[in-house]
């Protein structure tokens, strides 16, 4: 069987300048299962690197180093994570245990990385701590321990993945005599017990109650002599006794230890949390904000034109808009407008011609559009009646002086408190009796701020204007049938009749396409904006992180030592980058929907409206910042040398 630990022709060199510094020469050392060793030397010897290398915290420049066999060379990181884990437990001189947890914390972090349960992890390291005197000291921090307990709570941890083997470097350096001798005592009662145990010491009264010393001087072994010839204990604490699997469960338990970590980080250090949070809350709801107020606007838009009628199509004479020779062409007429009235694919159709015109109504005087339309006008625009009536095709066919008012022209004409409905109005010299007052309008697109009269066509055509021909006409297409089809079934008939293509159409389809298109562009845009304002955030995330694998890297040393894998430690500060920002999106949502509560309040014409998708946009955003923003410094933790973040405080 072969020893524990076997070194042979061993080197440990150190770059300094051009040259190097050989801190070990030529070591070669066994070292058997239950052995009590004291490695010695003065300080500088090289004692403290060989330790390291006999742990698995570093390596070795040249020669070779095997544990129960195994070569050590060709070990990756997590390999060699696994070694620790598995077998060595470390007691340092400065106890090196982690602020943020209690002394039952302390000692349970072995086993998280080692797969052990929940219940298992607390049984063990609540026997531990009770055993070496603690049991009443469990939930007290390092903070609030004397340095006797703290080095305890060292030894518990150490042992709490079973402790094969035992390094303890200068175990006793920060203590007074008697907290010394107790720790000594412990590590003899140890050796007893079947452990492995190696200190590493430049006091010889310590050396002297091991049973074997081994002194170094200048990188060289000078001596390895037995203090005591005993036999090794028949029985020895060995890896498959100390070690238990839970795969899945182990997984579970290091990320809920991560977790638990990130968030006492973040409580630890509260207002750079909050300040790194800052930028993601300030993008986050931005993003938000935009995506809500473009929605309620377009959701605005489309219902003004909803009111309008919607599948509308309006006719007019000309080539297009800003046809110069429009008002010269007059072959839209009445008649064009009963024959398509009378097509299977049209719901409703009313003539329009239009007239300004100085409105009167005793000594009050107003200028007015006066719109000449069909008793099917207020079916196509969707206009309801408030009081009165509306003009039907009798007093159409009766070219009837009456009309049809909104309350913007009550209001100018009469007052809001007088009801129109049987007075008399003159259209400049047409007086005309008022036969109703429609509701409200809703939609920018129908005039809802001006002043809106409605006669019948036939009346502004014969005693206003004096013509025969039409302005415009309006269609309202059957529910069944689609705007494309109904204009090319309309520009068929008009085309047979004038003859000619001296017309056009202006279909609401396209004015919405048209305004959705320019919302989600400007939505895009802002949303460009807004998203700059996440990457800084993410920057400044990034930032802090990298700040904190700075402050923490004693912590990270600490956790690579007792077996954390390079995934463990990634997955740590992932996790705190992580919760970081989606604390900043849950803030910046929460932003948004105060901003969206406050615009409610102030604005009437259209709200914020905020869907579960933007909601969801918002987190998955949060997240990916975290990640991609986290993955740097997560990965300088993770590629930590443990020996070289062991030695910074």
């Amino acid at each position: 069987m072969p020893p524990i630990l076997e070194v042979k022709n061993l080197y440990r060199k150190f770059p300094s300048g051009d040259d190097e510094v050989t801190i070990l020469r030529d070591i070669n050392l066994t070292i058997e299962a239950g052995e009590l060793v004291a490695i010695m030397g003065q300080s500088g010897s090289g004692k403290t690197t060989l330790m390291n290398i006999l742990g698995c915290l570093d390596r070795p420049s040249s020669g070779s180093y095997k544990v129960h066999g195994k070569a050590t060379d060709e070990m990756n990181p997590d390999e060699l994570a696994e070694l620790r884990r598995e077998h060595f437990g470390f007691i340092f001189q400065r106890y090196h245990l982690l602020g943020d947890l209690d002394a039952l914390g302390n000692v349970e972090v072995p086993s998280i990385y080692a797969n052990y349960t929940f219940e298992e992890r607390v049984q063990k390291a609540s026997k531990l701590l009770t055993r070496l005197g603690l049991g009443d000291r469990m939930n007290h921090k390092p903070n609030q321990l004397s340095g006797g307990q703290q080095q305890r709570v060292s030894i518990a941890r150490a042992l709490m993945n079973g402790g094969e083997i035992i390094l303890a470097d200068e175990p006793t350096g920060a203590l007074d005599s008697r907290s010394g001798q107790e720790v000594i005592e412990i590590l003899q009662e140890l050796h007893a017990d079947g452990h492995t145990v190696i200190i590493v010491t430049h006091d010889m009264n310590i050396a002297n109650t091991a049973h074997r010393i081994i002194e170094i001087k200048d990188g060289e072994i000078i001596s390895d002599k037995r203090l005591i010839k005993e036999e090794l204990q028949a029985k020895v604490i060995t890896k498959n006794e100390i070690t238990s699997k839970h795969p899945w469960q182990g997984t579970i338990d290091r990320f809920s230890e991560a977790f638990g970590m990130a968030f006492k980080s973040m409580l630890a250090h509260r207002m750079r949390t909050f300040l790194t949070m800052l930028g993601i809350i300030i993008g986050i709801a931005s993003v938000v904000s935009v995506i809500a107020l473009g929605e309620g606007s377009r959701q605005k838009i489309l219902k003004d034109i909803s009111n309008m009628g919607t599948n509308t199509i309006n006719i007019y004479p000309g080539k297009g808009f800003g046809d110069r020779d429009a008002r010269k062409i007059h072959t839209l007429t009445v008649a064009d407008a009963e024959i398509l009235k009378k097509q299977d694919f049209i719901d409703s159709v009313t003539p329009s011609v239009n007239d300004s015109v100085t409105v009167r109504y005793k000594n009050i005087s107003v200028d007015a559009q006066i719109k000449g339309v069909g008793e099917d006008f207020f079916q196509v625009r969707g206009i309801e009646v408030d009081k009165g009536m509306m003009f039907d095709s009798k007093l159409v066919g009766e070219y009837a002086q009456v009309a049809v008012i909104d309350p913007n022209a009550q209001k100018e004409l009469f007052g809001q408190d007088v009801n129109p409905v049987g007075q008399t109005i003159m259209l400049g010299s047409v007086p005309v009796r008022i036969i109703g007052l429609s509701k409200k309008l809703s939609s920018a697109f129908m005039g809802a701020d001006s002043i809106n009269i409605w006669v019948p066509y036939t009346t502004v055509m014969s005693r206003m204007l004096g013509q025969s021909h039409l302005n415009g006409i309006t269609v309202r297409v059957s529910d069944d049938v689609t705007s494309t089809a109904a204009e090319e079934g309309i520009n068929k008939i008009l085309e047979q009749r004038h003859r000619t293509k001296d017309f056009y159409m202006a279909n609401l389809d396209s004015i919405r396409q048209t305004i959705e298109s320019t919302t989600a562009t400007m939505r895009l845009l802002i949303s460009m904006i807004a998203a700059i304002a996440l990457v800084v955030g993410g920057i400044g995330v990034m930032n802090i992180m990298l700040v904190s694998v700075t402050e923490r890297t004693s912590e990270i040393g600490v956790r690579m030592a007792v077996g954390a894998r390079q995934s463990d430690i990634m997955q740590q500060f992932l996790i705190e980058s992580v919760v970081v920002c989606l604390f900043g999106g849950v803030l910046g949502i929460g932003l948004a929907l105060l901003i969206g509560e406050i615009f409610g309040q102030m604005s009437s014409m259209f709200s914020m409206i905020f869907s579960v998708g933007s909601i969801i946009f918002a987190f998955v955003c949060s997240t990916l910042i975290g990640v991609i923003f986290g993955f740097i410094p997560a990965k300088n933790a993770a590629k930590l040398d443990p020996v070289v973040a062991l030695s910074r405080e």
